[in-house]
């Protein structure tokens, strides 16, 4: 090894104890900072513990000064209120003690006034009777004047006046009687022959059943179905009774309600023409026809609502006009009938300057409730002022509704007129189907059912059969047992009679006592 190369390797030696001597300086240097900067922190740690306690301990001194204040503010708050509530109630009690006082005064003021009062009244009727007395006392010195008691002298005194005045109210009468009768009649015939002259309606007259043709006999055995299920599924569908005979080729549709009906026509006649014939397409024909018929309603609705020139219906009451063309009375078409009233009322209306479309209005609206009398209690007239009740019609149409059949007095010139034309209508000529005999036997049964009762003295059936009135012996009946007996008529005449809508029986007791003053 030369002389050079340990000489470099004794200096890199001394290189390196010097970089490990100075580590090992910084190592320590490094530790006593940082032991110098621990100490400080936590000197100052403590510093800022000690003035974080201290400023605690003022604030909740200062917190706890503010409470007090705070508490002693509310109380004397408190006895304040209370002070013054002390001082209203005696006030309130000072004043009850006052009314108190006083009503006791009034008290004994009226009951001194009372006294008083009495006296003074039995000093009027010391007079009262004095005063009779001498009354009686100068009719007695008088009727010996004149031979003539009081009532002797009044029946002639008024007998004489009476006779003067009947005379020439019996003339004045008689004469204003002829007038106006003559007047009246005149013009009543002119009004009405000029409505039905320009109102000429023809009319069909419509059953309550319905008869659908068949093609062939053959075709009764599908419609029946294996053991009856297509005939028993049509019935139920539909609500209408299927009647099956020996007609050829026919089969009869019988039902209370005609709209039933009607649906029931159309289903039938589209499942012939069908010839799929089972419960699923007999359903599915009767939701059809049940549409179609809805259709068919609301365009009779509002067609008979523009022919009658009656706008602005409400919705349900054009739906309602329309079940009419269903609808039959006695084999005249509802529906034809209220138009043909609407027109009658309108003309007459125009003839005596009314408001014609009003007039139109009531009499296209006056049997409304015969669209659903089938479905809802009561007669057609109190079903009808319903409806337009519930539509807020106008009050005239209301009153020709629960006049039109002399249920009660019409209030409106319009109403009269309704009941008019509603008469005119039913009269013509073809219009209804039922006869006179009919009628005069319906009414007869009416009255001979009522007559069957022991006690019932004569009845009279009134108002075309829709109600009778029943007058009762009073002496073999009380009031007890004209209420059972209005009830047992009642029962017979729904299980014995067949009739339209409804009939009212009213049964009158009545108590008359006669004398004679002699």
């Amino acid at each position: 090894m030369t002389l050079r190369e340990i000489i470099g390797l004794v200096i890199i030696v001394v290189l390196i104890i010097f970089s490990i001597v100075m580590y090992f300086l910084g190592i320590r240097h490094r530790k006593i900072v940082a032991e110098k900067e621990i100490g400080s922190a936590e000197s100052e740690a403590k510093k800022l513990v000690l003035q974080g306690e201290k400023n605690a301990e003022e604030r909740k001194r200062e917190i706890l000064i503010e409470a007090k204040e705070e508490i002693h503010k509310s109380r004397i708050e408190m006895e304040r209120d209370l002070k013054e509530r002390r001082k209203e109630i005696q006030r309130m009690e000072s004043r009850v003690i006052q009314k108190e006082e006083s009503l006791d005064k009034k008290i004994a003021s009226m009951e001194s006034k009372e006294e008083v009062l009495n006296k003074k009244m039995s000093d009027i009727d010391s007079k009262q009777r004095d005063i009779e007395q001498i009354h009686q006392d100068k009719l007695t010195e008088l009727e010996r004047i004149s031979a003539l008691t009081v009532e002797e002298a009044k029946t002639y005194l008024l007998k004489s006046l009476e006779d003067d005045i009947k005379h020439e109210k019996v003339l004045l009468l008689k004469e204003y009687e002829a007038k106006t009768k003559e007047d009246s009649e005149n013009l009543a015939k002119n009004i009405i022959s000029s409505a039905i002259q320009r109102c000429a309606t023809d009319y069909v007259a419509e059953n309550t059943v319905s008869v659908v043709a068949l093609p062939n006999d053959e075709m009764k055995g599908r419609i029946i179905g294996r053991e009856g299920r297509n005939i028993r599924a049509l019935e139920t569908l539909t609500g209408i009774d299927l009647i099956i005979d020996d007609t050829p080729e026919a089969v009869v549709l019988s039902g209370f309600d005609p709209i039933r009906r009607e649906i029931a026509r159309i289903s039938l006649e589209k499942l012939i023409v069908d010839g799929r014939i089972h419960p699923a397409r007999i359903e599915e024909t009767v939701n059809k026809a049940k549409k179609e018929v809805e259709n068919t309603i609301k365009i009779e609705g509002d067609k008979v609502a523009f022919e009658a020139g009656v706008h602005n219906l409400h919705p349900e009451i054009v739906r309602l006009l329309g079940r009419m063309k269903y609808r039959t009375s006695y084999g005249q078409n509802v529906l034809k009938h209220s138009l043909e009233v609407a027109m009658l009322t309108g003309i007459m209306a125009g003839e005596l300057g009314l408001d014609v479309t009003l007039a139109k209005r009531a009499g296209l609206l006056h049997d409304i409730g015969k669209s659903i009398d089938f479905e809802t209690e009561g007669s057609h007239i109190d079903v009808g002022a319903d409806i337009v009740r519930k539509y807020n019609e106008h009050p005239v149409v209301l009153d020709a509704i629960m006049s039109h059949h002399g249920d009660k007095e019409p209030e409106s010139a319009i109403a009269v007129l309704v009941q008019a034309a509603d008469g005119i209508s039913a009269a013509r000529p073809g219009a209804r189907r039922e006869t006179l005999e009919a009628y005069v036997k319906r009414i007869e049964k009416l009255e001979e059912i009522a007559n069957s009762f022991e006690g019932v003295e004569k009845s009279y059936a009134v108002q075309a059969g829709r109600e009778i009135r029943i007058m009762v012996k009073p002496e073999k009946m009380n009031d007890d047992d004209i209420v059972l007996t209005c009830r047992d008529i009642v029962k017979r005449i729904e299980n014995e009679m067949e009739y339209p809508g409804q009939i009212k029986v009213n049964v009158i007791r009545e108590v008359r006592v006669v004398d004679f003053a002699k």
